[in-house]
């Protein structure tokens, strides 16, 4: 059974002036046009290939790599928007669909906005939502503190941002846990701190615990090292200034620079840190 809009591994089985045909089994003969074929690809070959929709509503096959597929959550430009609806850019040349019906609000040209991509029940046509709430799973998460995961940062609120973790479940990010800058869109591995009894999970986008200290121990080291043996900023100096430079907390700093000073690699002075 062949999956549209996803990645399908299909074997060649015939070629033509425009391209390769490939068996898509129940779904016929599937076009792979002839810009899409690999060099050297011969009758019998098996290439993984992401398949779509043409302009015409024709399946057909594709060697490019989409920057999302069916099932996935992602952050898409408008690239342009008609009187249906806006048209999303997702890396391939024809662009994804969000109608009017599946948006919050009204889509603008240029604009980015976090969108779940779908195959719609009654047209079978691969379509993008911006009503992400209701295919993020309701299920309570298998994630222990500490667990490392892969976010994307959904939305501003006044506790902070929330993303979305592992493609599946609900995250917050609270603005005291924030020591870099985030936006909309943005993809990078978080930490699992907290899951509350509404299934939500509290993330951090940095270790917590002595696994933390001993990560940042190792950065400070290096600055310390680069910067000819020396770092101004103490464990008095004020978080704000500390957070700007090593995207930490003024807690997490603190315990490292005991941790290097435990070990006799740094000296401590009133106004600087030192390399031994």
């Amino acid at each position: 059974m062949i999956e549209l809009g996803k990645t399908n591994h299909l074997k060649v089985v015939k070629k033509v002036d425009f391209g390769m045909y490939l068996d898509g089994g129940q779904a016929g003969e599937i076009l792979l046009p002839a810009r899409y074929v690999p060099s050297g690809c011969r009758i019998g070959d098996e290439l993984d290939v992401f398949l779509y929709l043409d302009q015409e509503e024709r399946l057909v096959a594709t060697t490019e790599t989409p920057k999302a597929q069916v099932g996935d959550f992602a952050c898409l430009e408008v690239a342009w928007v008609n009187e249906y609806g806006a048209f999303l850019d997702w890396g391939l040349m024809k662009d994804l669909f969000c109608p009017f019906r599946e948006q919050k609000m009204r889509m603008v040209k240029g604009n980015r906005y976090i969108v779940y991509i779908k195959v719609d029940e009654d047209s079978y046509r691969i379509m993008a939502t911006a009503k992400v709430d209701k295919y993020l799973s309701a299920e309570r998460p298998p994630y222990k503190h500490g667990d490392a995961v892969n976010i994307l940062v959904w939305q501003k609120t006044d506790l902070g941002f929330k993303v979305i973790v592992d493609n599946k479940y609900t995250g917050l990010i609270y603005n005291d846990q924030i020591f870099r800058t985030l936006s909309t869109g943005d993809r990078m591995t978080g930490y699992i701190d907290h899951i509350r009894m509404d299934g939500k999970i509290d993330v951090t986008i940095q270790r917590t615990g002595r696994q933390q200290t001993l990560d940042f121990s190792t950065v400070l080291l290096q600055y310390i090292k680069e910067h000819d043996g020396r770092c101004h900023l103490t464990d008095k100096s004020d978080a704000a200034e500390i957070a700007m430079v090593f995207k930490v907390s003024k807690k997490t700093y603190k315990k490292a620079v005991g941790d290097l000073y435990r070990q006799r690699l740094i000296t401590l002075d009133e106004n600087e840190i030192r390399l031994v």
